[in-house]
């Protein structure tokens, strides 16, 4: 658990320093170190924080349709640098387990632990705006009662997905469980698997 600990305390800090300016357009400074897994942990909830405002903005009912064209694009892109990192994570547990001898009765998880991880750093920004929430003084009592009520829920989820990251990889180390990565291939964005990019659809 303690490891999953430190995951949670490298995605605070992000979202802490990416709130020191609250900028979408703001560079990604990364203070780990390159070729650790927290490197790659602080680049991956940086990416998320970038892209939660940026969801945000582009529902402006009032956003001019050319920008939230563009935003958009930038979502999609975020989207695809999203799914890079986490797969990069997942090459990072592939590494650290590649020696482990499984049982023979050893099962298969439903995800493996990057995409767990990436519920985790999920987790750690709608904590953090959740909380954002209930210090706003233009609000009644009512809603920050709900959102009280929400927050509390976050927590539970947080403790519990940080318990079964950690039981998974314990399980993984102790091979009574199959590290194993599925790619997710993405067609949309392969010029050479979208239709519409590859140009059969008019």
């Amino acid at each position: 658990m303690q490891e999953v600990s430190s995951f949670n305390d490298i995605f605070d800090q992000v979202i802490l320093d990416y709130h020191l300016q609250d900028d979408v357009d703001q560079p990604c400074v990364n203070p780990m170190e390159p070729g650790k897994l927290d490197y790659l942990l602080y680049r991956k909830c940086w990416i998320d924080s970038v892209q939660w405002h940026l969801e945000d903005i582009i529902r402006d009912p009032l956003i001019d349709p050319a920008k939230a064209l563009a935003i958009k694009r930038r979502i999609d892109a975020s989207n695809q640098d999203r799914t890079d990192l986490v797969e990069k994570i997942d090459d990072f547990f592939l590494h650290r387990y590649a020696s482990i001898v499984y049982h023979k009765d050893a099962r298969i998880n439903t995800e493996s632990p990057a995409w767990a991880i990436d519920r985790l750093s999920i987790l750690a920004l709608k904590l953090y705006h959740m909380e954002e929430q209930i210090r706003r003084n233009d609000v009644e009592e009512a809603h920050v009662g709900k959102v009280r009520q929400k927050l509390a829920v976050l927590t539970e989820q947080r403790q519990d997905l940080s318990q079964a990251i950690s039981e998974l990889l314990e399980d993984i180390r102790a091979g009574r469980r199959i590290m194993k990565v599925y790619r997710q291939m993405k067609m949309y964005n392969d010029p050479s698997l979208n239709p519409i990019l590859y140009g059969e659809v008019k």
